[in-house]
């Protein structure tokens, strides 16, 4: 059997996230009453390439619960094995694989474990050191709720709480002006969040990246609504959603970047075309990084402890390479080499689609 874990680091990688300080606090709190040293890795796996690491304590980790973003920073960006040193005379990117460096800072504060907070992207990242045989487990973080293997992240659900009440918010404004209103919310390639707020918020169109719609058939919706004396229309649309046939919109590209593509514009591109096919006035928002900021909500902040307590289970009891994961409404685990690099879609038979049906929502299906 392995030496137990003396010594723990903890990192926070990919976007922030409400729940990461509650998740932070969780395994700290839970790794120095077993005894066991914490170290805070700074920004991600940049602080392990750079060495930038603290201890923390339990002052450190002392009122935090309900504070939003990180404490120890996080980066989107930085990617040990494959990361942007510069460019070369013609201007391209030069990369250089940095894993010794993150192995040097490991051995030189003499970290046993690696705990590993984040979604698919920074799960990635980890494989090949988990690979090399560094010791880790990693706990699911997205608000996009994309993880392969969990049926829950933390910070989906405080997501989705601020994209419905943005949404209720529309509909007030979309009923006095007798406007179709579209808002754009993330989830990149999955439509968890447009999903779930849609049907909370009682959108009458929502559109997902799993089902690629007709403007058609959008626009058809529109003036139905508008013949059978409804005057408004909300669209919940996810910024990964495009026509049948046609392609996503990008914001714009960042090689940089292990996830290069960001997606957005979607809904100003459906506004104008509602109110061009239909004389509809249309307007769209876009919610952006105001999903991701703030307060974890109750849900979330008792799902962050839970999360962070069995990944010290984990570690006590010298089970790693785990991922923490939600399933069926228990906590379990699964395999993180099984999960980087895997994101988790909107089925087509999931059961939250066929309930907005039986209520009218429409998906506009292309």
């Amino acid at each position: 059997m392995n030496r137990p874990t003396r010594r723990i680091g903890v990192l926070t990688g990919g976007g922030d996230c409400p729940g990461l300080n509650a998740v932070i606090r969780a395994v700290t709190k839970d790794a120095l009453n077993h005894g066991i040293e914490v170290m805070g890795i700074e920004d991600g796996f940049l602080g392990l390439i750079e060495d930038r690491v603290r201890p923390l304590t339990f002052d450190d980790v002392s009122n935090i619960l309900t504070v939003g973003g990180t404490i120890l920073g996080s980066s989107n960006k930085a990617d040990p094995s494959h990361m942007p040193v510069g460019r070369d005379k013609q201007g391209n990117i030069i990369y250089k694989d940095l894993s010794e460096a993150c192995l040097i800072t490991l051995e030189t504060h003499e970290i046993d474990t690696l705990v590993v907070i984040g979604g698919d992207g920074t799960m990635t990242c980890a494989a090949p050191f988990i690979e090399r045989g560094i010791r880790a487990v990693g706990i699911p973080k997205t608000i996009d709720n994309d993880l392969w293997g969990t049926d829950l992240t933390f910070g989906f659900t405080t997501a989705v709480e601020i994209a419905t009440e943005a949404l209720d918010r529309v509909h007030t404004t979309a009923a006095s002006h007798h406007r179709a209103m579209v808002v754009e919310v993330m989830g990149r390639n999955a439509g968890w969040i447009a999903l779930h707020a849609g049907v909370a918020s009682g959108s009458d169109i929502i559109l997902l990246p799993e089902i690629p719609f007709s403007i058609d058939a959008v626009c058809e919706h529109v003036e139905l609504r508008s013949t059978r004396g409804r005057r408004f229309t909300i669209i919940c649309c996810a910024e990964g959603a495009y026509p049948a046939g046609g392609e996503k919109i990008v914001e714009r590209t960042d090689p940089t970047s292990p996830d290069p593509i960001r997606l957005g514009g979607i809904a100003k591109w459906l506004s104008t075309q509602i109110e061009d096919r239909t004389g509809v006035e249309s307007r769209h928002v876009v919610l952006g990084h105001v999903q991701r900021g703030g307060t974890p909500c109750a849900f979330d902040r008792v799902l962050s402890t839970l999360f962070g307590d069995a990944a010290m289970d984990l570690i006590l009891n010298q089970r790693y390479s785990r991922l923490v994961a939600w399933q069926g409404g228990r906590i379990t685990d699964v395999p993180i080499l099984e999960a980087a690099g895997r994101q988790r879609l909107v089925p087509p038979d999931e059961p939250l689609i066929a309930a907005a049906r039986s209520v009218n929502t429409c998906f506009a299906e292309g």
